[in-house]
């Protein structure tokens, strides 16, 4: 389906972030993820090495050298960004992902055969899969709380216990316009982009920071979606279905030589 004009979004302004962690426990919380106490975020001692979203984390807070001007570190929030066009979608080839039209990229786990093609297909390498489920994992990602975003018209739980209003809920389009307000209005505290305006073809969460965002954890991507990629691959290789009938016949053909060899054996014995 189309984009919606008027689709959410999230605007992350990383001069503000204090490195508080209450995002993280308000996604944990809100997500059913293993979390502690709110006061045991206030524990910053985790910042001192880069991590990365994970089966149990949806998104983490990484701390970077200070900003010129002042003398406190820059905090940066990880997460889903939302593509428009997301490649984790075009690379499912089932369905398990879904991009809403009004933003938010969600997952349906019974659909899901595994195949982990959305976690190679991600430009920001953000899915993340359950390996020590052995009897139902899933792949693991932020979904912009969908489920308050979507159904109750509510930010998300990362963006609602924010202290600083770092993070800012809203229509794309406009908060789009106001973190171009800021880089205008302020030009010592931004570094001139809006990473998530065009990257990739666009995302729902856009960030503003004082440096690139190749400086705080962000790949350095084109402006065209990968998706335009994936999406000719897997049409190359699955279209009129070829691709699974091809792997069927395939394990046909190995399961009729192993039952053959089996019954030489047999014979053999006898």
């Amino acid at each position: 389906p189309p984009i919606d004009p008027d689709r959410i979004g999230v605007l992350a302004d990383f001069t503000h972030c204090i490195g508080c962690r209450r995002c993280e426990y308000a996604c944990a919380k809100q997500n059913d993820l293993p979390h502690e106490e709110l006061s045991a975020y206030d524990d910053t001692s985790v910042l001192a090495e880069e991590r990365r979203p994970h089966a149990k984390a949806f998104t983490v807070v990484n701390r970077y050298s200070p900003p010129s001007y002042t003398d406190q570190p820059l905090d940066v929030k990880v997460q889903c960004l939302h593509c428009d066009h997301p490649a984790c979608v075009s690379a499912c080839i089932v369905g398990a992902l879904e991009k809403n039209p009004q933003g938010p990229v969600t997952y349906d786990a019974w659909k899901c055969i595994g195949c982990r093609y959305c976690m190679i297909a991600c430009p920001f390498q953000i899915p993340a899969y359950e390996y020590a489920n052995a009897t139902t994992p899933m792949v693991m990602k932020c979904n912009l709380c969908a489920e308050r975003t979507l159904a109750e018209g509510k930010p998300p739980a990362c963006v609602e216990i924010c202290p600083r209003e770092a993070l800012i809920f809203g229509k794309r389009s406009e908060l789009v316009e106001l973190a171009h307000r800021k880089i205008r209005e302020h030009p010592g505290r931004y570094h001139p982009e809006v990473f998530g305006e065009h990257t990739v073809g666009g995302t729902s969460w856009l960030i503003i920071a004082d440096r690139p965002a190749t400086e705080i954890g962000l790949p350095d991507l084109p402006d065209e979606s990968p998706a335009e990629i994936t999406e000719s691959i897997q049409h190359g290789i699955f279209r009129g279905f070829s691709g699974p009938l091809m792997l069927f016949a395939l394990v046909s053909v190995l399961m009729k030589s192993s039952g053959d060899r089996h019954k030489e054996t047999e014979d053999g014995h006898a």
